[in-house]
């Protein structure tokens, strides 16, 4: 065996054996008093940090003690209620909510736009739709699809109505909207219309129901909600909101809404701490725009239907695109309750995060104040089976007379 190959299988031998015995070594900590007044107000300080935030934000805002339920069952009814006079008409809530009572989403008509005695047949499209203004028929392929076209082009070129320019023909519901659309002013009484909110929520893990509806004592519900508004004080289980609160709450224009429509979500939020009587357990509304703003090209909420009706035998129908409200009820819930294992946990993570007072003070320690070795020598020992108690000799340092005589106990000062 050469003499290089003979001394790397020793090294690897050697290597093998220290690790071999090394990991069979224990560590104990080592207790040391350091009496250095900065250090001692950084431990104190980062001690206090520790505790305030275990005691403030975990066990008091976040409530760590309790056992949680985040996804609890919910039901919500809607019902929108209110008359208006429009013009020569009165209107309820059949003719402005749809649907007349829903569940999560209800929407209110505030704005409406007529195309009437629309039938089957063809007629010039819209001026304003890509290529379809022309000079011959050559200019429109029959049957050319287009995202944007009210109709299928027919393959001719026909005046538009009676301006002096032509447009494709196209064969659709005629007369086409923008040319002949009615608009009507909008209904600006809807302001004052009623939307009643019932949310129920159940909690299961802890068995628990609650209703956002609760008459005082000595009336009843039903007596009770014909004639209360809700109030976050005054009226916390009268869920009828007008739809004026619900705009001016989402910081919206009430007139620009009946103008271009727009979708709202309400917010329902049960936030409930089940250590208390579950009389404590209510919900909180917010409310907020939640389709794109009113400065983008699409933005607003609307929608198109159509009354269909025969006259003179033909089938016939009255196009209306209806600008309005549209709301959309969100639910969230949290319950908690006391529970000794969460308790058990938190309070084991706090004591054990104080630890780390000590790991950042011994790294200041060991890493700016030891500049002469002196603290890492009493710091760390290595104690074999056999050890004979020898006193130490006295060493003078620039921070104090430090003496040690076999003991794991050490008091080090800077004076």
């Amino acid at each position: 065996m050469s003499e290089g190959l003979y001394t790397a299988v020793m090294g690897v031998r050697t290597f093998l054996k220290e690790y071999f015995n090394g990991f069979w070594d224990y560590e104990t900590p080592k207790m040391m008093v350091i009496k250095n007044i900065p250090l001692g107000v950084i431990y104190r300080a980062v001690q206090f940090l520790v505790i305030t935030y275990f005691i403030w934000y975990v066990f008091i805002s976040q409530k760590a003690y309790q056992q949680s339920e985040t996804h609890p069952e919910s039901s919500v009814y809607t019902l929108i209620k209110g008359k208006a006079v429009h013009g020569d008409d009165v209107l309820d809530n059949v003719e402005y909510a749809h649907p007349p009572e829903g569940v999560d989403v209800i929407s209110a008509i505030l704005r409406r736009e007529f195309t009437y005695d629309q039938r089957q047949g063809t007629c010039p499209e819209h001026f304003s739709v890509d290529n379809a203004n022309c000079t011959t028929d050559s200019d429109c392929l029959p049957g050319l699809p287009n995202f944007d076209s009210h109709g299928i082009r027919t393959g001719r070129c026909i005046q538009y109505h009676n301006h002096p320019f032509k447009t494709c023909e196209i064969k659709a519901w005629c007369p086409i909207e923008e040319y002949a659309v009615v608009r009507e002013p909008p209904l600006v009484q809807a302001i004052n219309f009623t939307v009643f909110i019932r949310n129920s929520i159940h909690f299961p893990k802890f068995k628990v129901l609650r209703v956002n509806v609760e008459s005082p004592p000595g009336m009843k519900t039903k007596k009770y909600l014909k004639r209360c508004h809700y109030h976050e004080e005054n009226a916390p289980y009268c869920p009828n909101f007008r739809l004026g609160y619900i705009a001016n709450q989402a910081r919206e224009n009430f007139t620009e809404l009946c103008r271009t429509g727009g979708v709202i979500g309400v917010f329902i939020n049960w936030d409930c701490n089940l250590d208390l009587d579950p009389s404590h357990c209510k919900p909180t509304y917010t409310f907020r725009r939640l389709d794109l703003r009113k400065d983008l090209a699409d933005s607003g909420y609307y929608y198109r239907f159509a009354k269909y009706y025969d006259k003179n035998g033909v089938e016939s129908r009255t196009l209306i695109k209806a600008y309005g409200i549209r709301l959309d009820i969100i639910v969230h819930g949290q319950a908690g309750k006391f529970s000794v294992i969460p308790t058990i946990i938190s309070t084991v993570t706090a004591l054990t995060s104080v630890g780390i007072c000590s790991i950042i003070c011994d790294w200041i320690m060991l890493t700016f104040i030891d500049k002469n070795e002196v603290y890492s020598e009493r710091k760390f020992d290595e104690v074999s089976k056999k050890v004979t108690k020898e006193p130490t000799d006295t060493i003078r340092t620039e921070f104090s007379f430090i003496s040690s005589y076999g003991s794991n106990h050490s008091d080090l000062s800077d004076g």
